[in-house]
């Protein structure tokens, strides 16, 4: 059965972007690189999304995330932000869900079934896409603004791969409690 994009799931796209951007941009205060990365604090909380509403959901809301972010703190890099940060960002919230429950046919409560399982396998997909977006992002930055590969590795590396090690265990939290979101909201 081919899942649809909904209505709502727009509105969750919107909804969680935005939250997610205003999140990154205000509760968010250390910069490690001025004008360009800062410490995100709930790094966790795109790929969570991913878990809990659907791989494109979290797609969606990394991508209008970072966009919001970039925006509100002034950190907006023109061709960086929208394309490579944005959909690097997205990805990185969509994939871990969308291979670690095989496409859909896997459903997140049997996933949590094993949580020792849960934990490893949903740990290894974030940090590996976490990694990935690491790779893209720091080239990007450095030819899109000047900086060096290395240093962009490093300080996004910390701003990014340390908070989202805290997906697991939000969507372990989540999970029971969205039980009957889940079953209002058709997963995509």
């Amino acid at each position: 059965m081919k899942k649809k994009i909904t209505f709502v799931n727009i509105i969750f796209f919107a909804i969680f972007g935005v939250l997610t951007g205003v999140l990154w941009a205000f509760a968010s205060p250390i910069p490690l690189i001025p004008g360009a990365v800062h410490f995100r604090t709930f790094a966790f909380i795109i790929p969570a999304i991913g878990y809990l509403f659907g791989p494109w959901t979290g797609f969606f809301s990394g991508y209008i995330g970072t966009l919001v972010w970039s925006l509100l703190a002034g950190m907006f890099i023109p061709l960086h932000s929208p394309l490579t940060d944005g959909i690097t960002v997205g990805l990185s919230a969509a994939l871990p869900a969308l291979i670690h429950m095989k496409n859909g046919k896997v459903g997140l409560d049997e996933l949590l079934e094993n949580k020792k399982s849960f934990i490893l396998k949903s740990l290894f997909w974030c940090l590996l896409f976490g990694c990935a977006m690491i790779v893209t992002t720091s080239l990007s930055l450095s030819y899109f603004a000047g900086l060096d590969y290395w240093y962009c590795v490093v300080w996004i590396g910390i701003a990014d791969v340390v908070p989202i090690a805290l997906c697991p265990f939000v969507v372990m939290l989540l999970a029971p409690r969205m039980k009957k979101v889940r079953t209002l909201v058709p997963y995509i």
